[in-house]
């Protein structure tokens, strides 16, 4: 999956690595530009895939590419877990996130940890929900990714994914392409200081397997009971599945 869609082309690393790299170089600077470059919607879209992943009362759930943990911390506010777990592959991400969370005295039931998404670190039938927020285009090998989320979840737990996606809808799909094409790169590279960062992203969300296509794949890794919205006209759709 997007094997040839990686951040750093002139790298020989694999695209996990560079991922893992790239999210380093911008840890800094990430909630900021989240919040700038999509003019604060991103707040906007992580409540609505949070009343999707409360909507069976889970408790124990596995934040996974958590990046900083912002889906993590609203999902604390709104669904007062026992416990998440935010996982990712970069230290530089986690820590901004652990830093939030002292500050918030959260460190009790938000616990963040370095991982592979595609080899998670738990026991089987573990958690309530799995959640992503713009991570799965990152994977390396999406099936591997998704069929592991299945193995942690306990039967019937569900998993819910936020990712961007292309809009069709005129003028939104217009707007949509000059933004993400031309304004985007270069803002993103100014602050962050990472140009290939905030190239990668139009690309790779240009390469995801959206809609259906999505939907297909999570049946592919074991799940069913599917759901799908479009958010914002169709720059972001939720998904979500059962195991």
């Amino acid at each position: 999956m997007n094997k040839h869609i990686k951040p750093y082309q002139d790298s020989n690393l694999s695209k996990k690595k560079q991922v893992e790299q790239m999210f380093d170089n911008i840890s800094h600077k990430y909630d900021f530009l989240n919040h700038f470059l999509s003019f604060g919607i991103d707040k906007i879209w992580r409540n609505k895939t949070i009343k999707v992943v409360g909507e069976n009362n889970p408790k124990y759930i596995l934040d996974v590419a958590t990046g900083t943990g912002d889906l993590a911390f609203v999902a604390q506010k709104k669904l007062n877990p026992n416990k998440i777990i935010g996982l990712d592959l970069s230290n530089g991400m986690l820590n901004v996130g652990r830093q939030k969370s002292k500050k918030r005295g959260l460190n009790e039931i938000i616990e963040f940890t370095q991982g592979d998404s595609e080899k998670l670190p738990f026991e089987d039938n573990l958690f309530d929900a799995v959640m992503v927020s713009f991570g799965v285009r990152n994977f390396e090998n999406l099936i591997a990714g998704l069929s592991e989320i299945n193995r942690v979840l306990k039967k019937d737990g569900k998993i819910t994914v936020l990712e961007f996606s292309k809009p069709s809808m005129f003028p939104v799909k217009q707007a949509y392409g000059i933004y993400s094409k031309y304004l985007l790169p270069i803002f993103g590279a100014a602050i962050s200081k990472d140009k290939s960062a905030y190239q990668y992203l139009p690309e790779s969300v240009a390469a995801f397997p959206e809609g259906e296509s999505f939907l297909r794949k999570l049946e592919t890794a074991g799940f069913n009971s599917f759901f799908m919205k479009r958010l914002s006209g169709g720059i972001a759709t939720i998904y979500s599945a059962k195991k």
